[in-house]
């Protein structure tokens, strides 16, 4: 799998973030193994989970995905991964307060059964806690070793605008990332938001949703129904507009000989500031289908686009 960069770090990633939210939901544990199996031996190096996967299950506490995880890096050679969490959302460890991020990674670090974090993210922003408070409280894990970097999730350019200005103002951490929702039907916010202040700040992007639910698979047709844990919210994607993406992006995947998915993260991935989309995947064939690589043309990118 090609590489990557991360700007202002040392990380080095492949250009396809595993997302772990289906760990512990719609795939169980072997299932989960397999998938992380499959994506080590295609050479993935970047798993992105969060305490809060996958609370919203019934009987699931949160947590479940960095427990798989975890699990399945106890036989791995844990320096060969990049793994990012994320507090803020949890019911049990909610918001940036300095005692909740302090305790949520203690939390975090005992599931994934590992010493460090690669990139610990403010899973929202919170507007309660003094950003001061919020990055002090990472500082401190970062001189403790317990995290590496710190990045933002679903933070619009106002918030992690402020964010920078405080650091500078206490030196204090910078977050290096922005993981904002991005894909070829959901743009318009990111694209007017995220990317003026991610070239402004020097930072990139991994997009969540990368595949928009799984639509841009090509799999949810006209009139047909898709029974799956994971289609919530694919019906409000379902207009003329957007099947006539669809059919582009078929039509340049048979040109290419690749997946329908691997189209739409390849555009993304060509995108100003967009450094690896983030995409899931339950089984093995689903996982096959995100991990295939191409280039596309100009033309093509435009073409897609429509």
């Amino acid at each position: 799998m090609r590489m990557r960069s991360v700007p202002k770090t040392d990380l080095l990633v492949s250009e396809l973030c595993l997302g772990g939210n289906v760990f512990g939901w719609s795939a169980n544990k072997h299932e989960s193994f397999e998938v992380l199996n499959a994506y080590a031996a295609a050479g993935g190096n970047f798993i992105d989970t969060a305490d809060v996967y996958s609370e919203w299950k019934p009987g699931n506490v949160g947590g479940e995905s960095e427990s798989i995880i975890g699990e399945w890096l106890k036989s791995q050679d844990r320096d060969c991964f990049i793994i990012a969490t994320k507090v803020a959302k949890l019911s049990t460890r909610p918001g940036l307060s300095a005692a909740n991020i302090i305790a949520a990674c203690e939390d975090s670090l005992r599931r994934l059964q590992v010493e460090h974090i690669d990139i610990y993210y403010s899973h929202h922003f919170d507007g309660e806690v003094p950003l001061e408070e919020t990055l002090a409280a990472y500082e401190q894990l970062i001189a403790t070793g317990k995290v590496r970097y710190i990045a933002a999730s679903q933070h619009s350019a106002d918030q992690l605008k402020k964010a920078f200005a405080i650091a500078e103002e206490n030196d204090l951490p910078h977050y290096i990332a922005l993981q904002n929702e991005y894909n070829l039907i959901e743009r318009e916010q990111f694209e007017t938001d995220s990317m003026p202040i991610l070239q402004e700040l020097g930072i990139g992007a991994f997009p969540f949703f990368a595949l928009a639910r799984g639509f841009l698979s090509g799999k949810y047709q006209p009139g047909a129904k898709i029974e799956s844990v994971r289609a919530h919210g694919v019906e409000a994607y379902a207009t003329e507009e957007n099947f006539a993406l669809i059919q582009r992006v078929s039509s340049v995947a048979s040109e290419h000989g690749v997946s329908n998915a691997a189209v739409a993260l390849q555009w993304l991935r060509q995108r100003p500031g967009v450094i690896a989309p983030i995409a899931s995947a339950r089984t093995t064939e689903q996982l096959a289908e995100i991990t295939q690589e191409l280039t596309l043309t100009d033309q093509e990118i435009e073409f897609i686009k429509g």
